[in-house]
């Protein structure tokens, strides 16, 4: 199998930082090594050359033309990823990929792995990058998607995935069989976890292992995926790499395939090449509840209920100071929907759960998007919001309740806090794979087992004008530097109420506190 040269072109590298050149070199390197290993693109059956339009050398791809020569049987499914539709009791959607195009993919599902008699068609969703001289070649990927609807509440049911010429039932194929569970109508404990800034590496792998550990119902990603596009501008000119979706898909499938991912947008998950808001490719490699304002232009944006909690996933690319990329593309339109929907859900659960991207509050590295703050803080009060949980700084990090832009009260390592008197709690769980930033100087970490005594961190916010303006703030309560994940136990009950701790990477736990409602 040919492989890319590991070095950065010329092209690329002038637009890209020391650190952002270090990151691709390790990342391609890794690329190297999996294909290396992996073997060729259908286990190394489907090897036709293409140049790219703009006079790119050959490359070894898995083309439209290859799947015409290849029969079905070649061509292996990899990257099983679930996501709920928008009733987790009842839609279920399956999603994988293919090394090159096929013929009539479908679903088998049953209720044993020896009895898959049920068979639901499914859709291919092509993208094609096109290729810049000079810096990548061109690439066709294919996505496959189905949707699993009418399906029994709080039942485990057993699928394969196949198309012409691969049946997933047969003998061959049974050890690839996966399982998934709907949401039970009236659950009286589940457990979800959440991180964002994942990446492919070792780390993330990891955080993999530990996440699968927790056992969660489902899985929610804070946004910044894959980083295929590298510098997370959302323009033509960051630097991007969509074959990095590919060792990405890989990765996660064993956690995927069976717990579904419930993901957002973040800033590098703007794809500059396929959309005018970028998100073309995540249309293509996704298929999350259509619950929001407009699936196709906000994709990242929804809502679903599982027990006595609602999620609701923001797009606060949107909103963002910081990175003006996506600035207002919705025209308020995701604002005016998040006021409905917390307003609708407020009435329905005992938990109002939202998640999204860039930081209402941290000191980290990107610190806190005052965007965010003055769009929709006032609709999280306004609602009382339970929990608010963000990526985007590489770190762990944890307020106090937060009421009118200040402390409304401490909430300390093991503590209880109270919504509807002390305010909301935020937390920064972007440890989940991606190389790790830190704390202003001066500031030390401050998590279970190592608590620091300080009131007060000198930070700053982004402004319209993409200025920082400074801060002195008191609401950083738990600061961990390190790989992390969430991890949140819901119960329901005469006394419902949200234990959410933090685990390192080790699965030591780093900080723990719960959320109760009008004690």
């Amino acid at each position: 199998m040919d492989l890319p040269d590991v070095g950065i072109p010329p092209q690329l590298a002038r637009r890209m930082s020391m650190a952002e050149q270090h990151e691709y070199l390790r990342t391609k390197l890794t690329r190297r090594r999996t294909l290396v290993t992996a073997g060729a693109v259908a286990s190394g059956l489907l090897t036709g050359c293409s140049t790219d339009g703009n006079g790119s050398s050959p490359r070894t791809t898995a083309s439209a033309s290859s799947a015409a020569k290849a029969p079905g049987s070649a061509v292996a499914p990899f990257g099983r990823h679930l996501a709920f539709g928008a009733d987790p009791r009842t839609q279920m959607r399956i999603s994988w990929q293919v090394p090159a195009a096929v013929r009539k993919p479908y679903v088998r599902i049953g209720a044993r792995p020896d009895d898959l008699g049920r068979r639901i068609e499914a859709e291919i969703r092509d993208l094609h990058t096109p290729g810049v001289t000079g810096v990548r070649p061109a690439l066709d990927q294919y996505y496959v998607h189905a949707a699993l609807d009418d399906l029994l509440p709080g039942t485990t049911y057993y699928y394969g995935v196949g198309h012409d010429g691969l049946d997933p039932a047969a003998p061959e194929h049974r050890a690839t069989i996966a399982s998934f569970r709907t949401a039970p109508t009236r659950p009286k404990k589940f457990v979800f976890t959440a991180f964002g800034d994942q990446g492919v590496s070792k780390a993330a792998a990891a955080n993999d292992d530990l996440l699968l550990k927790q056992n969660p119902a489902f899985h929610l990603h804070a946004g910044d995926i894959c980083y295929a596009d590298v510098n997370g501008r959302g323009e033509k000119t960051d630097g991007y790499d969509p074959a990095y979706w590919d060792l990405f898909l890989k990765q996660n499938e064993q956690i995927a395939r069976s717990v579904p991912w419930m993901v957002t947008t973040g800033n590098h998950d703007m794809e500059a090449w396929y959309s005018p808001e970028g998100y073309g490719g995540q249309l293509a490699r996704w298929s999350l509840p259509d619950s929001g304002f407009d699936a196709r232009t906000a994709p990242g944006v929804y809502s679903f209920v599982y027990g006595n909690v609602g999620f609701v996933a923001l797009d606060a690319n949107d909103v963002s100071y910081e990175i003006p990329a996506n600035l207002g593309h919705t025209g308020g339109k995701q604002t005016a929907w998040l006021d409905d929907k917390l307003g609708e859900l407020r009435k329905a659960v005992d938990f109002v759960v939202v998640f999204f991207h860039h930081c209402a509050y941290s000191t980290s590295s990107h610190a806190s998007d005052g965007g965010v703050r003055e769009e929709w803080l006032p609709l999280f009060a306004k609602h009382q919001v339970d929990l608010v949980i963000n990526g985007h700084n590489h770190v762990y990090e944890r307020t106090d309740a937060i009421k009118a832009g200040e402390v409304g009260r401490r909430v300390p390592i093991g503590a209880s806090t109270d919504p509807t008197r002390d305010g909301i709690v935020y937390v920064t769980a972007g440890g989940g794979g991606k190389d790790l930033y830190g704390f202003p100087a001066g500031v030390k970490e401050s998590y279970e087992g190592r608590v620091r005594d300080l009131d007060s961190v000198d930070t700053f916010q982004w402004t319209k004008a993409r200025a920082t303006k400074a801060e002195t703030v008191e609401w950083s309560r738990v600061r961990y530097r390190g790989f992390s994940l969430l991890k949140v136990e819901a119960e329901s009950g005469s006394a419902p109420r949200l234990r959410v701790s933090a685990l390192a990477q080790n699965g030591e736990r780093i900080d723990h506190f719960e959320v109760r409602r009008g004690r």
